[in-house]
């Protein structure tokens, strides 16, 4: 009787069929204290760096002694990023280095290596600004004084930050900062900057003791590329006859598909502050990739391996009813899930490759602007006349140039992923998945509710378009013009308010067309994301217009090999200077007796070509005081127009007899 009483109170099948769900285990990850401690590795490198930067100031005052030049030891200038001919891949991996350490800076709990305070981490992060930059700045100033000893200390100093930043990540790959595997994965781009700096140095060491290294400190005047440059747009060209047959649509692609792939090209070489911009950005959509990936779909993992049945309740508490079985509920729910997933991924790779196509196509711009600027055609640049020389703000936009393009980058992906994130959800949730399952056909059910109106403006808009095209244009002798002209003022009256409703549609696909393009092109500063009458106004633009000048300004090929070829003759020895001055006078006084014999109309030719030069200058034509009074619609190209010349021909004739 007892047992029977027991059995009778006994829950245990109860219990079995209804326990509380298991909860998904979370993986806490515990801080990591590396072998090579942190704080002890900046004190010592520190100390070590500025060592180095002693011993390269001492360096650099003994080559100016040697030189016969004066002055005290100062701080080297870490590279010269006006120079085109040197090599580029010290300073662009040293950049590399330091914008991969300044972006962790923000989620790091200890900005400043040398303190653990939680409580100012604002000012330590203040100080990390600037603390960054002066720890390798001499990994970029080993390699200015070109010789030997610059080198050794590079490769030491570079095997030094490599060695100890790999022993770091083997120490500890997993930290608790937003993912276990982030920390890790922010620093491949480093890592990969400072193992080419760990071979780049020493491979200049060798060139160095082999007497094969081609890169010195008076290069850029004595280089073969700026000739190169000279000898290449002075060459005559084959006239190339224009086609008049219009293009297919294969080439129309094939044409676009090629404006946005940069080739290089051996008699153009990229300033290298643009060459840095590159390798920053790119560094910058792989840190903007990965702490977009690391900081959402973890979290959507873990959300979606919580859901159980108690989300069916929760559901019907705002009248949502998925199914009346409750694990069907989870399935779906589950499935949604996926989908967000899905749909994030998606929209963060769109923004990469967008991001990436556009990078393409800047680097493609680049190189056209700056040959225009090099050419004299500031019209076609600028759309208005600018002078191309050094100015305070012009300075200011060309110090931050590179830095500004990897912000705008940053910013920009964040907004199309986003964007696109949303589209996205639209697109799969309220068209997709309905189709699919034949279900919450919203969108499509007020779509049909509407199709009475839609078919209306439709029509509409095709009755305007098919009678302009067959009734109101007339043909007549190659030429056309309006026909029917009483049935058309007719037609544009009745179809007035027709024509508001299908204005209003236009003006929101007027929004949403704008709104895409500015987003798109919000990490390029080669765009302007305003009219270009107003481009003026445009932060980003104008920081690149003035970066422009300050390159065309200070780095003109044409004026650097101008300014080569005037020290390569003052070089020359005093005894072939006295040689060629006697043969010169030999040849003076043999041309004296043949001097009244040149006819004058060859020198008067010559005069003339040179006059048509100066003219047809577009560089000068805004320097004269008489064009300086004609408006911006007058040039075409750096150059008047041919209507508004014959206006400009009166006026100097008016001026003359006057």
């Amino acid at each position: 009787m007892a047992d029977a009483a027991i059995q009778e109170y006994d829950y245990s099948d109860f219990y079995s069929e209804n326990a509380v769900p298991t909860k998904v285990p979370v993986e806490v990850i515990p801080s990591c204290d590396p072998t090579a401690d942190d704080r002890l590795y900046h004190v010592c490198i520190a100390a070590i760096s500025l060592v180095v930067m002693l011993i390269l100031a001492v360096l650099a005052r003994r080559m100016k002694l040697g030189d016969g030049q004066k002055g005290v030891p100062g701080l080297l200038s870490p590279v010269n990023f006006l120079d085109h001919t040197q090599h580029k891949g010290l300073a662009v991996a040293v950049f590399g280095v330091l914008f991969c350490k300044l972006f962790g800076l923000v989620i790091s709990p200890n900005p400043l290596p040398f303190t653990t305070d939680s409580e100012n981490k604002q000012n330590w992060m203040i100080l990390a600004l600037f603390y960054y930059p002066a720890l390798y700045y001499p990994l970029l100033a080993c390699g200015t004084l070109h010789n030997q000893v610059g080198y050794v200390l590079g490769s030491l100093l570079s095997w030094t930050h490599f060695g100890v930043l790999v022993w770091q990540k083997v120490d500890c790959p997993k930290t608790p900062e937003i993912y276990k595997y982030y920390s890790l994965f922010t620093s491949l781009p480093q890592i990969a900057c400072l193992a080419f700096l760990s071979f780049q140095y020493p491979l200049l060491l060798f060139k160095g003791l082999k007497g094969t290294e081609k890169h010195n400190a008076n290069e850029d005047l004595n280089s073969s590329y700026y000739k190169d440059y000279v000898q290449r747009i002075l060459k005559k060209r084959k006239a190339v006859k224009a086609s008049t047959e219009k293009p297919s649509v294969s080439e129309r692609i094939s044409d676009a598909v090629k404006s946005y792939i940069y080739t290089p090209e051996d008699v153009f070489r990229f300033p290298p502050m643009l060459a840095i911009s590159g390798l920053v950005s790119v560094i910058a959509l792989y840190q903007m990739a990965l702490i977009l990936v690391t900081a959402v779909v973890p979290t959507l993992h873990i959300v979606r391996r919580g859901i159980n049945e108690d989300i069916a309740f929760l559901l019907a508490g705002f009248n949502i009813i998925l199914s009346e079985d409750r694990g069907e509920v989870v399935k779906i729910v589950t499935h949604y899930m996926w989908c967000v997933e899905v749909c994030y991924l998606s929209a963060m790779t769109l923004s990469c490759l967008v991001n990436l196509a556009m990078l393409m196509r800047s680097m493609v711009l680049h190189r056209s602007n700056l040959r225009g600027l090099y050419r004299g055609d500031v019209y076609n640049v600028y759309n208005c006349q600018r002078s191309i020389r050094p100015s305070r703000p012009a300075l200011v936009c060309w110090m931050g140039y590179t830095s500004f393009q990897a912000a705008h980058l940053c910013l920009g992906m964040l907004i199309q992923t986003l964007m696109f994130f949303l589209c996205l959800l639209i697109a799969v949730f309220l068209v997709i998945i309905p189709i699919l399952h034949g279900q919450n056909l919203m969108l499509f059910k007020i779509l049909g509710n509407m199709w009475p109106f839609g078919l209306m403006l439709l029509l509409s808009g095709l009755v305007q378009h098919v009678t302009a095209r067959l009734c109101f244009i007339k043909k007549t002798g190659g030429t056309r013009d309006l026909n029917n002209r009483g049935s058309l003022f007719l037609l544009t009256y009745l179809l007035f308010p027709v024509n508001v409703l299908i204005g209003v549609l236009l003006g929101l696909w007027r929004m949403v067309i704008t709104a895409l393009f500015n987003i798109v092109h919000l990490g390029r500063m080669d765009v302007s994301l305003l009219n270009r009458n107003v481009e003026a106004f445009d932060p980003a633009y104008r920081c690149y217009a003035h970066y422009l000048k300050i390159e065309v300004s200070q780095s003109h090929p044409v004026m650097k090999a101008f300014c080569g070829m005037l020290l390569q003759s003052a070089n020359q020895t005093g005894a072939g200077q006295k040689a060629r001055d006697a043969e010169e006078g030999i040849q003076l006084v043999q041309q004296e007796k043949k001097q009244n014999r040149v006819s004058c109309a060859r020198r008067a030719r010559g005069h003339w070509q040179l006059l048509y030069t100066l003219v047809n200058n577009p560089s000068l034509v805004g320097s004269r005081k008489h064009f300086q009074r004609q408006s911006s619609e007058s040039f075409l190209n750096g150059s008047l127009n041919r209507a508004t010349k014959q206006g400009s021909k009166k006026e100097v004739e008016a001026a003359v007899n006057k």
